[in-house]
């Protein structure tokens, strides 16, 4: 190509050059940013405060407050259970650690909190121990959410015929009058349990991604509950164990969910900061409370495997001196 003989021109057309290049270099970047604003909002819309919202972090809690969410401020739990990991078909199912009769039991005396709570302080202590979590705040769209869910199967059950309401489990647990045996819980598990649960505890994965939580929750290790929630307890546990394992078919013993419990919570698992905090009046302790400090003279093993007899004679005997 000829050069061109005026200075004039070639300096007008490299002007033109360089605005061109800016020009779309501004472009390309309004675009990515646009882009990368709407990859985002993809990913992690505003939730609304829906009762299906609330059913959905029921259900799906891993996967929406869970510590691998692309949105920090919504990384609300420290393990990748569900709340339905316990509650069994998101709640709705009669029974032990239904969640169809919460609003019957809300407000409530709470020892543990040493003063009255409602649905959502025990939402948050959930979030707290169950969940190796943070406490949601009491005005965002997930509390709200699941408060709302929780209220809406209280309306449910009421609504149910009595056949409906009836639950479809064996007989109550009874405790045994013996310490529990972590060894024998060891065989039991192995023969009941593991198939589900894995034989090292740590539960199945739903699918190949950690962040959709567990098909069979892990029992212990990392993934479980810490030591500062209700299936902590051997007595809580085995009534659990006795009342919904394994699942659909619950056939163990008195002795055998008692055993297991054991066993199962003598395993390592997430530690809770504070509970000697809990409980500010220590004699509302329940018997099976595997962490001090207690209100009577018996040791913390005692507590945490029995007999519990004993202890339960004792506080007996305080409150008929009173």
């Amino acid at each position: 190509m000829a050069s061109d003989s005026h200075p004039e021109r070639r300096g007008l057309l490299a002007a033109v050059a360089v605005c061109a290049a800016i020009g779309a270099a501004a472009v390309a970047g309004t675009l990515y940013f646009a882009g990368e604003r709407g990859a985002e909002a993809a990913v992690a819309p505003p939730p609304v405060a829906t009762e299906e919202y609330g059913r959905r972090l029921l259900r799906e809690t891993p996967e929406l407050l869970g510590q691998d969410h692309p949105d920090p401020e919504r990384r609300m739990i420290g393990n990748r259970l569900a709340c339905a990991s316990c509650h069994i078909d998101i709640g709705t199912e009669p029974g032990t650690l239904t969640l169809l009769q919460t609003t019957e039991h809300y407000p409530r005396f709470s020892g543990r909190a040493g003063g009255m709570t409602d649905i959502e302080d025990r939402i948050n202590e959930c979030m707290q121990r169950s969940m190796h979590g943070k406490p949601l705040p009491i005005d965002s769209a997930e509390m709200i959410a699941m408060a709302s869910y929780l209220r809406s199967l209280g309306a449910q059950y009421a609504a149910m015929g009595a056949s409906s309401k009836k639950a479809e489990e064996p007989a109550g647990f009874k405790t045994p009058t013996r310490r529990a045996d972590p060894a024998m819980g060891q065989v039991v598990y192995s023969t009941k349990c593991s198939i589900c649960h894995g034989a090292d505890g740590a539960g199945l994965l739903s699918t190949g991604d950690p962040r959709k939580g567990y098909l069979f929750p892990p029992l212990w290790g990392p993934d479980s509950f810490n030591d500062g929630a209700g299936m902590g307890r051997v007595l809580t546990a085995a009534r659990f164990i006795k009342a919904r394992m394994p699942l659909g078919q619950p056939d163990l013993t008195d002795d055998g969910a008692f055993d297991v419990a054991a066993f199962i919570n003598s395993k390592p698992r997430p530690m809770m900061a504070n509970l000697d905090h809990d409980y500010p009046d220590r004699s509302t302790k329940p018997l099976d409370n595997p962490y001090g400090p207690y209100a009577d003279p018996f040791p913390q093993d005692q507590h945490k495997y029995g007999p519990f007899q004993p202890i339960e004679d004792y506080y007996k005997a305080l409150k008929q001196a009173k």
